[in-house]
């Protein structure tokens, strides 16, 4: 099967995701800054959702170039990814209307350890529907930063409930390491590229 319909339903489920969780953000009464103040907790919980949404659709992007075609395994793998990432916005604005209290906080790192989870099992499906050696398997690789990325979660789930900012912080941590550009799956598709061109020539 062809990925196109896939991508594009997964584009406008992430779209949706963003709105929902804007609309969280209601203007308050009052013409003062003052006024904004109580907002602030649910707008550092947009902020870090907001990155998170950002950086799946990218990465999400990036690999589905890399993919040549989808089955049926795959369209489930993905659908589970996006379930999790549905619950974004319910455990974004939990967290943020408790003010960051153990247990939202905690709950907010298990759904991105289920999304991160759901990434990794998407990236595997699409790797064994295109076969080792292949081009989609080079340009995920190891994927260290999935890895590394769930265990971090898991460390801030548990460490939330002795210290709640320092469990918040390490989502943060993971968000920055995703923040850094990975180019290796634009790098071998550039590679994949010159070496059609050069083989028409």
């Amino acid at each position: 099967m062809g990925k196109n319909r896939l991508e594009a339903f997964s584009d406008g489920v992430m779209a949706i995701i963003l709105t929902i969780m804007v609309l969280e953000l209601r203007a308050p009464r009052g013409d003062s800054f003052a006024a904004l103040r109580p907002l602030l907790p649910t707008f550092v919980g947009y902020a870090l959702s907001f990155i998170y949404i950002a950086i799946y659709w990218n990465n999400h992007h990036h690999m589905l170039h890399a993919a040549r075609k989808v089955n049926g395994p795959i369209l489930w793998a993905n659908t589970h990814l996006l379930f999790w990432l549905s619950l974004v916005p319910f455990a974004t604005a939990w967290m943020g209307g408790n003010h960051f209290a153990a247990g939202p906080v905690a709950l907010y790192g298990a759904v991105l350890l289920m999304a991160a989870l759901a990434y990794y099992l998407l990236s595997q499906c699409l790797i064994h529907h295109h076969g080792r050696g292949s081009l989609l398997e080079a340009a995920v690789g190891g994927d260290f930063k999935g890895k590394i990325s769930i265990a971090i979660y898991a460390s801030a789930i548990c460490l939330s409930f002795v210290n709640r900012w320092a469990g918040f912080a390490l989502y943060w941590v993971v968000a920055l390491i995703w923040l850094v550009p990975d180019r290796r799956i634009e790098k071998i598709l550039a590679r994949e590229a010159a070496g059609e061109d050069g083989s028409r020539r």
